[in-house]
Formats: C-alpha cells, sequence, structure tokens
C-alpha cells in the first residue's frame, strides 16, 4: 500500500501571501513524511471549494489544504468571500469524506496577514496541513 498523497489548493490574489502560505504547508507536510503532495493554483480564495471539490472527488488524496488570503476593504466583498469560501469547503468534507482544512487568512490588513502566514504569530499555511494530516489519520482509524 502507498503512503497517502494529499493536495494543496492555493488562492494565488495575494501572490506573496500564498507563497508563504504554501511554504509553511509544505514544510509540514514533509516533516510528517508525507512525500506526494500536489499544488493546485486558482485565482482566488473564492474558486477554492471548487478545486478541492475536484481534489477530493478524484480519489487521489487523503485531504486537501486551501489556503489564501482575504484582506478586508471598504465594501462588503470580503464577508460573501469569507462566509461562502468557508463553507463551500466545509461542504466539500461532510459530501466527500475527505478532509479539506480551511487556511485562508481573514485579515484586516497585510501586517495581519505576514504575521499569519509564517511571520510572528502563525503559520497558517501550517496549520491547514496540521488539520488535514490530522483528520486523515482520523478517517483511516475509523474506516
Amino acid at each position: 500500500m502507498s503512503a497517502p498523497a494529499y493536495a494543496i489548493a492555493v488562492g494565488r490574489f495575494y501572490e506573496d501571501l500564498a507563497e508563504r502560505l504554501l511554504a509553511g504547508a509544505r514544510a509540514c507536510f514533509s516533516e510528517a513524511g508525507v512525500e506526494h503532495v500536489e499544488v493546485f493554483d486558482v485565482p482566488g480564495v473564492y474558486e477554492l471549494p471548487l478545486a478541492a471539490s475536484y481534489a477530493a472527488q478524484s480519489g487521489r488524496f487523503a485531504g486537501v489544504a486551501c489556503i489564501g488570503a482575504v484582506i478586508r476593504g471598504q465594501t462588503t466583498h470580503y464577508d460573501y468571500v469569507c462566509g461562502e469560501a468557508a463553507r463551500a469547503i466545509m461542504d466539500v468534507s461532510l459530501k466527500t469524506g475527505v478532509p479539506c482544512s480551511f487556511g485562508v487568512l481573514t485579515v484586516e490588513n497585510m501586517d495581519q496577514a505576514i504575521a499569519r502566514s509564517g511571520g510572528d504569530k502563525r503559520d497558517q499555511g501550517r496549520h491547514a496541513a496540521e488539520a488535514v494530516i490530522t483528520m486523515a489519520a482520523m478517517r483511516k482509524a475509523l474506516t
């Protein structure tokens, strides 16, 4: 039996943040001994649920880490993108049984985003990978 493979879906709207989040996720998977990780780039956070759905339904992945960033602006666009992306990613997990994590920064400004993408406070990319590894192990243990 081969080792499980994982997917990372990356919303690329904020390219620099996406790279920081991706580095954290990749490091976590590597430290966990995961040898096969495929990265799927999408334009932004709103597209993450569909990418997660494609990956989960392919049957090739034990889990999908969804990462990206949304920074609040002066309109309500932020609220729609964050809420719908979170709900839809959870829907993919519940409908497919494949763990999909919400590793999306939902922040007020760029300083907060940097601090949470491998900066001084936390590494949301790493946390997204940790979540799918943990949940995939639970799924395997229970099936």
